[in-house]
């Protein structure tokens, strides 16, 4: 039965306007840190023409680079959510921004070699790992509980904002400078505003707690935390977990396919590229719309059905466009509703991540959590290229991630209730970390 999910939201006393007089510029710089993160995917479908036509590469070819990053994303994420566990998460996140620019930079050096286009998107792989989902949402989980919901939904909202401004940049530069000249603004450009925001802003609650201490007192400090939750060999047995996983990566490896290839999608279906990449754009308003009206939501009513009806509504979008049943209405119809549903996936898997497993090893188990979906991810960009290589079309593409996203919201509606981790184990020392004193 849905309601209200208030008394089991906060139990440390810290109002909702206190969180937020405390740590809106932290989801302000996480916002755009998570965006920059996000500028070369939301990109991509921009490169696949202009590539393939001065290289003759297959869309199997430019689609695999993305997988190669995303696949190598995977592998280090838990890694990384070891690393924000015991470092916190600026001092992973400052460096990974400096090397996110200079990985996005050099991708105007490409050649036209295969080998160094995908060591090129495994240097961005590697070195993107430590701005991604992870970092952003480990900080924000840590100081938000009374509106936890809306602070992901703001600081995931940062990838709804590049979905919403690259594509209409981004083909202007390629049109006025070249792709070569487009890659290093978008890296300078946007790299540097993210670098200055998350210098002057982003402090987690570890950054909170240590202060002007030396680094032994700091230790000390977040050693006292005794945040509750499950532990990492806990969460492998819950099956809860397991469901969250499963769903969110069948959607994911459908839903990113779809991402990275929707202006060809588009194109394919007669929308001409000009309107193709301001439809894109238009489904990177919605998204932010989806991301605040779902973080609200799921502060305020029980997660599993905002959740699953969220998820399934995006089999919508797919099925929309598919041959036959596709028009010029319902093409526009799909992309909003892309936009609104598929912009929270992260938002998503990091609330409910942090619900049924707890605070206590968030950063290990969000991370394991972050390298299925990277996996689901990097999977989908190529699956949705071989697809059109193979059957010379995207239609089997849209027909399969139909059924995904159907089957991916009844896993999350067959959820039960949540834990409630604050009421059963009180942590005060968390809580007076996330007050700032």
């Amino acid at each position: 039965m849905m309601g209200t999910g208030e008394d089991d939201v906060n139990h440390s006393g810290i109002s909702a306007a206190k969180e937020w007089r405390s740590g809106w510029t932290l989801v302000l710089a996480s916002a755009i840190g998570f965006s920059f993160f996000s500028v070369m995917l939301a990109g991509a479908g921009l490169f696949i023409e202009p590539l393939s036509k001065q290289f003759g590469w297959s869309r199997t070819l430019v689609s695999s680079g993305a997988s190669v990053a995303t696949i190598t994303t995977a592998i280090l994420s838990p890694f990384v959510g070891y690393l924000v566990d015991r470092f916190g998460t600026r001092r992973i996140a400052l460096p990974g921004v400096l090397l996110t620019m200079l990985s996005v930079a050099a991708f105007g050096l490409v050649s036209g070699s295969a080998v160094q286009w995908i060591a090129l998107w495994f240097f961005f792989g590697v070195v993107s790992s430590t701005i991604k989902s992870t970092a952003w949402t480990a900080a924000v989980v840590g100081v938000f509980e009374k509106s936890r919901g809306l602070a992901l939904g703001l600081t995931f909202s940062g990838t709804a904002l590049s979905q919403m401004i690259v594509p209409p940049l981004g083909n202007f530069l390629i049109n006025e400078f070249g792709w070569r000249a487009a890659f290093v603004w978008l890296s300078i450009g946007w790299g540097s505003i993210t670098f200055l925001l998350c210098l002057l802003f982003f402090f987690d609650m570890h950054d909170r707690a240590a202060g002007r201490r030396s680094e032994e007192a700091a230790k000390a400090k977040r050693a006292a935390l005794h945040l509750p939750g499950l532990t990492p060999r806990q969460a492998l047995g819950d099956w809860a977990i397991w469901r969250l996983a499963i769903s969110n990566f069948i959607v994911m490896v459908v839903t990113i396919g779809f991402t990275f290839h929707q202006i060809p999608i588009l194109t394919e279906a007669g929308v001409a590229r000009s309107y193709a990449v301001w439809l894109v754009s238009l489904g990177g308003v919605t998204a932010i719309i989806g991301k605040l009206a779902t973080g609200l939501l799921l502060d305020r009513f029980r997660p599993n059905w905002i959740v699953g009806i969220t998820l399934g509504i995006t089999a919508f979008a797919f099925a929309f466009l598919m041959d036959g049943l596709r028009s010029p209405v319902l093409i526009v119809v799909a992309m909003l509703v892309n936009g609104y549903a598929a912009g929270t996936k992260t938002q998503i898997t990091g609330y409910l991540t942090a619900r049924y497993g707890g605070t206590k090893s968030f950063g290990v188990i969000y991370g394991a959590m972050a390298a299925l979906l990277a996996l689901a991810s990097g999977l989908g960009p190529t699956t949705a290229g071989k697809i059109y290589d193979v059957y010379g079309g995207y239609e089997p593409f849209l027909a399969a991630g139909a059924v995904c996203c159907f089957i991916g919201g009844l896993l999350i509606m067959s959820l039960p209730k949540y834990p409630v981790w604050e009421k059963e184990h009180p942590s005060e020392p968390a809580a007076a970390v996330a007050a700032g004193e």
